[in-house]
């Protein structure tokens, strides 16, 4: 079904029945599918702002073309209309939300504080058993590594109440060293609660409050004369600094999530620092479903909504960037943690560390997903939509010509196809024989050159042509292609932008032997990332093959137009000499000495190397 025209919405009879108040509002397409979920304070302020006449969204412009209905609802509040939001994006998912897919709950550590004898335990989902819980944790992995530091150093139990109450002798975690037995009384029940105290101050982040109790017990346990128990201490002293020491110098009272999100080539990353009580307990990524032409900043905005209203708040949420409803986000969260939460971006020290340190996360995720196999078939699939192909495109070629004021001149073919660059297929074409500066010569023959031989040898032919240039360029492609009656590639040019700024590039279409207009992408859409990517290939194996040839000649180019020095007795001079520069410092008698060099041809070369200089001959 082709998309509405905005004009089948009657916009100023709807408008005219929109209220001020707050609430959501849920738009349609012709076919009947919610196609976006918004919340305001304002609904008619803000769905006026959908249909003026100059949007300078893309994303927005693309939006309002499938409107075919508006419907409202009237919330108490804006922090209702929030709760109302999400649960509605959650439900529907939109094409144009951005929308979390995130329904895990988050893992804890659980001491079973009281019991005789607590232990720890893993727990995720419902906490309903009263005790101590600790987190949230990123992942189980990093739940686990926390657990098996504390088991080492302080050997609290974690075995099930059931096989607790039911032993009749140490298990085989007292025997490896990981556990006290206190199933079987080895261990007093104040012995075992100061293991446990100083179990949660590690993991509460008060490491350096549980090494000066054990130092403080190592002193007391060797007055006492007792050397193992003092040694115990020491080695735990040891561990626990090793681990201080490898962790953030973030305060105790930390308490606080640190959230960045990015986008490009229609893909988008966020990733979650977790820190509580000054404890970096890890990090998790998210990679929301993201609509084209979503900023990062709207995306930051979307997943914040929709994250924590979900989870456990923190005391403080640090952006990589501000965000809009920052202001509506804190009133909403100061509700639900029953404390105030503050959201901030500006940071200082140490916290500006690990914001960084987000961010940078974020990249990294973002650039593996683009590298990604499921990210690579986006962007071919986003290409078969741009170019008009019925199947995904399993083989692409684009030309550069890369020259120094007409010297030189060296084109370029590389070759992509569905698993990435085809290095193997690559070639280079040294031009010859045309007007100095003549690109558009230049791309002829290259093209010639190369699509005859396919043919011939009967290889494949690409299924896409990109060409790195306007509308010049891409009529020569098409003569050349017609020239060679050649008709299953279809030709697309690259053209800067006035700036030449990556993200400005206007695309030149074609069908058939004609160009049919021009199209400029937003600078993270999927199409043009690959695009891109193949363009800037060419581009660099070209200027590498012109920067080869071009020092290639100057070497010998003096040498070339002596009389008398043909290539084998070129090869000879330079070889006897080790290069051009040691020849050019040479004199006379040295010239003469290189076999096969007579004195009038010696001479030749000195003059040709020191044209302003007399010779000593």
């Amino acid at each position: 079904m082709s998309p509405p025209d905005v004009a089948q919405f009657d916009v100023a009879t709807f408008m005219h029945t929109v209220t001020e108040r707050p609430g959501v509002y849920r738009m349609y397409d012709a076919a009947g599918d919610i196609i976006y979920v918004g919340k305001a304070a304002n609904l008619k302020s803000r769905l006026s702002s959908y249909f003026q006449k100059n949007l300078d969204s893309r994303k927005t412009r693309a939006l309002v073309s499938h409107i075919a209905d508006v419907q409202t609802t009237v919330t108490a509040s804006a922090a209702e209309a929030l709760i109302l939001e999400h649960n509605l994006i959650k439900e529907h998912r939109p094409r144009y939300n951005v929308v979390l897919r995130d329904d895990k709950s988050y893992p804890y550590i659980f001491i079973s504080t009281d019991d005789e004898f607590p232990r720890l335990a893993y727990q995720r989902g419902a906490r309903r058993v009263k005790g101590k819980y600790i987190g949230p944790y990123p992942s189980a992995g990093a739940v686990k590594k926390s657990l098996r530091l504390v088991q080492k150093l302080f050997r609290v139990r974690q075995c099930e109440d059931s096989y607790f109450r039911n032993r009749s002798r140490p298990c085989l975690q007292h025997q490896i060293g990981r556990c006290t037995a206190p199933c079987v009384n080895l261990i007093s029940a104040e012995d075992y609660a100061s293991d446990v105290a100083m179990t949660i101050g590690v993991l509460d982040g008060k490491t350096n409050d549980v090494i000066a109790n054990l130092a403080e017990r190592m002193e007391q346990a060797s007055e006492q004369l007792r050397f193992e128990r003092a040694a115990i201490y020491r080695d735990q002293i040891a561990s626990l600094k090793a681990v201080s020491d490898l962790s953030s110098s973030l305060q105790p009272e930390d308490n606080a999530d640190y959230v960045a999100a990015l986008t490009r080539g229609g893909q988008s990353a966020v990733q979650v620092f977790f820190v509580r009580n000054g404890v970096n307990l890890g990090n998790k990524g998210f990679h929301p479903a993201t609509p084209p032409g979503s900023t990062s900043g709207e995306i930051l905005d979307a997943f914040v909504g929709q994250f924590y209203l979900e989870h456990e708040l923190p005391r403080q949420i640090v952006l990589s960037e501000p965000i809009e409803h920052l202001e509506l986000f804190e009133s909403v969260f100061r509700e639900r943690a029953g404390a105030a939460v503050s959201l901030v971006h500006r940071v200082r020290g140490d916290r500006a560390r690990l914001q960084q340190l987000s961010l940078t996360n974020a990249e990294v995720a973002l650039a593996a997903r683009l590298a990604s196999r499921a990210g690579a078939a986006a962007r071919l699939d986003a290409v078969r939509d741009l170019v008009g192909l019925d199947d995904v495109p399993s083989r692409m070629e684009c030309f550069d010509i890369s020259h120094t004021m007409g010297e030189a001149t060296v084109a370029s073919c590389v070759v992509f196809n569905a698993e990435g660059p085809l290095r193997s297929d690559y070639r280079r074409f040294n031009i010859e024989g045309i007007t100095s500066g003549d690109d558009y010569a230049a791309m002829r023959q290259a093209l010639t050159r190369r699509y005859t031989r396919l043919k011939k040898e009967q290889k494949d032919l690409p299924d896409i042509l990109f060409i790195d240039g306007g509308k010049g360029q891409i009529g020569v492609a098409l003569d050349v292609l017609a020239e060679l009656d050649i008709d299953a590639i279809e030709v697309v040019g690259v053209s800067k932008g006035p700036d030449r700024r990556p993200g400005d590039e206007t695309l030149v279409l074609t069908s058939g032997e004609k160009i049919v207009g021009t199209r400029q992408l937003t600078s993270d859409s999927a199409a043009l990332l690959l695009i891109q990517q193949i363009r800037d290939e060419a581009h660099r194996f070209a200027i590498t093959g012109h920067r080869g040839r071009r020092a290639k000649k100057r070497q010998v180019s003096s040498l070339e137009e002596i009389k008398g020095l043909g290539p084998k007795r070129r090869k000879l001079l330079l070889t006897h000499f080790g290069g051009l520069q040691r020849l050019r410092k040479a004199g006379m008698e040295d010239i003469r000495a290189v076999p096969g060099f007579s004195d009038e041809l010696a001479s030749r070369v000195y003059d040709e190397l020191h044209p302003n200089r007399t010779s000593d001959r």
